[in-house]
């Protein structure tokens, strides 16, 4: 008994012997915890040439949020961060002006932020950048020039624009300049049209001013217009539709945890014929938004089917900088409807030719020749 004993001892200890002779003979990178882990070891040790680190992690991220499947998650690499935030806030550090390449050179102030600190300096729009800083900058990129011109809030730029064939040199504050979320004008003499860009930061605070603002001048009639809109917050979305509808439920957001959240309207609500304009580039709280007046019966839907988008997400920072916005919930419009992959089809379904929809796009189509808003127009007599 005591011999056999000593023989299963002898054995455990080979098999450990066997176990540490084995580890101590293992390839580094088969030491790693994990697959990703020895992959980037075996490339640090065995690669032949030089390998980025930061690349190959953001690519793995990048990767492993893809293959999910789901389409609305995505990665953001850490110097990209800065800037994802700044479009939640539609507020950024710059001079505040919109450009485009020139054909003849240079860079061509296509808008300029009312208030902001390019107006300030005295920038025009038509005027054309030809130099930063005393750098020449008519055979760069727009990504180029911008990097040039981007710097740290309450530093200064010197900008050079060509305005009707001088030179005239201007120096411009880096400061926060906050996009503008909504605006509104008069169509005719009793419809106002009100365009969201979005339902980020302070897109409800706008689109109620400009509702106040066109009502004021004597709108009776609203058209909304949520084209090329990405959505947003959710937050933002049930304020604007608080506002406009009666009292009811507005949105309802069940968790991965299995938590489910509604949102509800007060009695109040704006009591005139309403109408919103929607195509295939309207996103989430766009098409929410659409799809919720049109279920209370409040507006009539213009335009195209919209993309149908299902998930929402939350963006969560990693310890290197980077981000994830990752779904994390489903959305039900007000009568318990998914928009996933369904989307919202128009009561006028009215598709726009690609001249058009390019002219939408850079926002230089005239209302009164829009297709959508001529139709809702009609829609709303």
């Amino acid at each position: 008994m005591k011999k056999n004993l000593l023989l299963a001892l002898s054995d455990v200890v080979v098999a450990m012997l066997a176990t540490v002779l084995t580890l101590a003979t293992a390839p580094e990178y088969m030491l790693r915890s994990d697959k990703l882990s020895q992959l980037e070891a075996l490339i640090e040790e065995k690669y032949i040439d030089e390998a980025d680190k930061t690349a190959m992690e953001d690519a793995a991220a990048e990767a492993m949020v893809k293959a999910t499947g789901d389409k609305w998650s995505y990665y953001i690499p850490a110097d990209e961060y800065e800037a994802y935030r700044e479009r939640m806030a539609n507020a950024y550090v710059g001079v505040g002006i919109t450009i485009q390449a020139a054909e003849e050179g240079g860079f061509l102030i296509i808008d300029v932020t009312a208030g902001g600190p390019a107006e300030e300096a005295g920038l025009l729009v038509e005027d054309r950048i030809i130099a930063v800083e005393g750098q020449d900058v008519t055979g760069f990129t727009t990504t180029e020039v911008r990097d040039v011109v981007k710097g740290k809030e309450g530093t200064f730029v010197s900008m050079t624009v060509l305005r009707r064939g001088e030179e005239v040199t201007l120096s411009v504050e880096r400061r926060q300049v906050q996009t503008p979320v909504a605006s509104g004008k008069m169509l005719t003499e009793n419809v106002g049209l009100v365009t969201i860009e979005n339902f980020d930061s302070r897109c409800a605070e706008e689109t109620v001013a400009q509702i106040k603002a066109l009502m004021a001048e004597g709108a009776e009639k609203l058209i909304f217009d949520v084209r090329n809109n990405p959505g947003g917050y959710a937050s933002e979305l049930v304020k604007v539709l608080d506002y406009l509808l009666p009292e009811g439920e507005l949105f309802r957001a069940v968790r991965y945890d299995g938590k489910e959240n509604i949102d509800y309207s007060d009695e109040d609500c704006l009591r005139v014929p309403m109408a919103v304009l929607v195509n295939g580039s309207s996103y989430s709280a766009a098409e929410f938004f659409a799809a919720a007046l049109a279920e209370y019966d409040a507006a009539v839907v213009v335009g195209e089917k919209t993309t149908g988008k299902g998930n929402f997400q939350q963006t969560y920072q990693l310890s290197d900088g980077s981000a994830v916005s990752l779904s994390v919930g489903k959305y039900y419009t007000p009568s318990g409807v998914s928009l996933a992959d369904t989307g919202v089809t128009p009561d006028i379904l009215l598709p726009m030719d690609e001249e058009m929809a390019a002219e939408l796009t850079y926002d230089r189509l005239d209302p009164m020749e829009d297709i959508h808003i001529l139709a809702a127009l009609e829609a709303l007599k």
